[in-house]
C-alpha cells in the first residue's frame, strides 16, 4: 500500500510527542532533585512516580509487541514504583534513558518494512501494532501533561516565549 509511509512517520510523529504540547524531554529537563520527590498541594503524584510510571507502562506495551512470553506487571501496583522519590542518585537519569531508549525501539517497530501495522498480534487478543503504538502515545501524552501540570505547582516550569 504506498500510503504505509506516511501513515508510518504520523504514528513516529505522534509517538515523539512533537506537535501540540511539551515534548518528553521538555518535561522531565531541568527539574530541579529536591522536586523530583515532591508532592504539589492535593497532588496524588510526585515527578518520580509519573516518570516511572511512563516508563513501567511503555515498556511493558513494547515487550507485549516483541515478545509472546512476556509476562505484564501486576496491575495496578506494578505499574508504579514503591516511592515517591528516586532511590538512587542515577535513578532519575536511569528512568530517563530506559523510557528513550523504549520509545525510540517502538519507533523503530513501527517503520520496520516487515511490521504490518494492521495485522493482529499472534499472542494477543485482536490488538495490533498499530493500536499498541496509539496506546503508547496516548498514554505518554495525558502523563506528560500531568508533569508539566506538577511542574507548574510546584514552580518549575518555565513557559516559552512564543
Amino acid at each position: 500500500m504506498p500510503d504505509d509511509a506516511a501513515l508510518w512517520q504520523h504514528v513516529v510523529n505522534l509517538l515523539s510527542g512533537r506537535g501540540a504540547h511539551a515534548d518528553f524531554e521538555q518535561a522531565v529537563r531541568g527539574l530541579p532533585v529536591a522536586l523530583r520527590g515532591k508532592r504539589a498541594k492535593g497532588q496524588p503524584f510526585t515527578p518520580w512516580r509519573l516518570l516511572e510510571h511512563m516508563r513501567i507502562a511503555q515498556w511493558d506495551i513494547l515487550e507485549f509487541c516483541r515478545d509472546a512470553k512476556h509476562v505484564s506487571p501486576d496491575w495496578p501496583e506494578g505499574y508504579w514504583p514503591t516511592g515517591d522519590a528516586p532511590p538512587g542518585a542515577k535513578s532519575w537519569s536511569n528512568s530517563i534513558a530506559a523510557f528513550c531508549r523504549d520509545l525510540a525501539a517502538m519507533q523503530a517497530l513501527v517503520i520496520d518494512p516487515e511490521t504490518d501495522l494492521f495485522a493482529r498480534i499472534p499472542h494477543g487478543e485482536g490488538q495490533t501494532i498499530l493500536r499498541e503504538a496509539l496506546l503508547v502515545a496516548d498514554h505518554n501524552a495525558y502523563h506528560l501533561g500531568e508533569l508539566v501540570l506538577l511542574r507548574r505547582l510546584l514552580g518549575a516550569w518555565r513557559e516559552k516565549a512564543k
